[in-house]
């Protein structure tokens, strides 16, 4: 049975977005769950700017520990601040100051740095920017590549298979929702054997299962069924409203 707990999420189906929902089911907490329609511009809503002044999902909220409400934004931050009130027993976490601790940190703050914003431009550039700038596509997914590799190294070297210590920490959650992305953005496993592993690791486990599902079917392992022409299909559906978003976004 879940714990009960004021959370309310505010999400929709992102690789950043399903963060948040897979390590609130891996902690086992209930939760309330809003879902945020990118392609209306709910996010750039005055409500929704209250909860993340960047209007930008996810976002979360809570009430604090004074009993008052509490604000997250920035998925790095969500996860941080969950593990570090709701999971003291350090199920999926390790003991603040431990060596662990730090190097769980520093994988999470590569990927909110790195991994995530390098694919997300290789997900622009390859499939919502509105001409194809071949320059722009292969920087990117280069870099992505590249990154791959540094998580299949430090997947190698690991016993357990995750990427710190002996269990699934939030540097594991932060990376797993772009990973599985990955023919999304025009790149493949197939070199890069302990990553493919771990992908499929992280998958059978029920938290993940229900997480990477909130708020709508989770479906970047459908995607690497479809060849090339098929995704460029698939694009052409948000390419209108992600270039609207951007004319709107450079109003401001």
């Amino acid at each position: 049975m879940a714990t009960p707990t004021e959370i309310h999420l505010y999400t929709t189906q992102t690789p950043n977005g399903i963060k948040v929902s897979i390590l609130l089911e891996e902690l086992g907490l209930a939760y309330k769950t809003t879902k945020i329609a990118l392609s209306e511009n709910t996010q750039k809503e005055p409500w929704f700017l209250e909860i993340n002044p960047n209007g930008r999902i996810p976002a979360l909220t809570d009430v604090h520990t004074d009993g008052k409400p509490i604000r997250l934004f920035e998925s790095g931050s969500i996860l941080q601040y969950l593990v570090d009130r709701y999971d003291p027993e350090h199920k999926i976490s390790y003991p603040y100051g431990s060596r662990e601790y730090w190097e769980a940190n520093n994988w999470l703050f590569w990927q909110m740095g790195g991994l995530g914003p390098m694919q997300g431009q290789a997900n622009h550039f390859g499939r919502n920017a509105p001409e194809k700038i071949q320059y722009g596509i292969d920087r990117y997914r280069n870099e992505t590549r590249r990154l791959y590799k540094v998580m299949d190294t430090q997947l190698a070297k690991s016993t357990s298979g995750f990427l710190v210590g002996d269990r699934l920490t939030i540097a594991d959650i932060s990376a797993w929702g772009w990973v599985a992305a990955h023919h999304w953005a025009g790149l493949s496993l197939a070199e890069l054997p302990h990553l493919d592993a771990w992908l499929d690791k992280l998958l059978v486990r029920p938290g993940f299962e229900r997480g990477r599902n909130i708020p709508d079917r989770h479906t970047a392992f459908d995607q690497r069924k479809l060849t090339e022409e098929e995704l460029e299909k698939a694009a052409q559906a948000s390419r209108a409203w992600v270039q609207k978003g951007m004319a709107e976004d450079a109003k401001q």
